[in-house]
């Protein structure tokens, strides 16, 4: 299922993972519906609906999602139409398309890898000065006036 030495850096997680495989959706297999699992979830299908797991998730590179998608980890190589969000780690592969908002801890992003959307990591929130409040940043209005130093701001 995983090649011998992938170089991905969820290779080891999900190779652990392999043997536990609880859920697998085969190619031939169309699933419409919530999809909620507390296993590890193998899609090789189609799934429409939304996918839960509080596990791995992986999608091999000819299987499509349809469907937002919440999961414990994620390796994407197939197709997915919807929001993904990840508790820890989220890797796409070279071979991976995703149009939805991604949410994650950590992200490994593929050369070849195709994404639409936008991306929210863990731990950025509030760190701009502490308050969580946005600084306003002014520029000169022609280039005669200075600009603005750090501390006049």
């Amino acid at each position: 299922m995983f090649p011998k030495d992938s170089g991905s850096a969820a290779y080891e997680t999900a190779n652990n993972r392999a043997d536990e495989v609880e859920t697998v959706v085969g190619p031939s297999v169309v699933v419409e519906g919530d999809f909620v699992s507390e296993g590890n979830i193998l899609v090789k299908g189609t799934v429409s609906g939304s996918v839960k797991t509080a596990r791995l998730l992986t999608v091999e590179n000819t299987a499509k999602i349809m469907a937002n998608v919440r999961a414990g980890d994620a390796v994407i190589s197939g197709e997915v139409h919807g929001n993904i969000k990840v508790e820890q780690q989220l890797e796409l592969t070279a071979s991976s398309k995703v149009i939805g908002d991604i949410s994650c801890q950590v992200l490994v992003v593929a050369a070849g890898a195709q994404l639409q959307g936008k991306i929210s990591m863990k731990g950025l929130e509030g760190e701009e000065g502490g308050s969580g409040e946005k600084k306003r940043v002014s520029r000169p209005k022609n280039r005669e006036e200075e600009p603005l130093n750090a501390e006049e701001i």
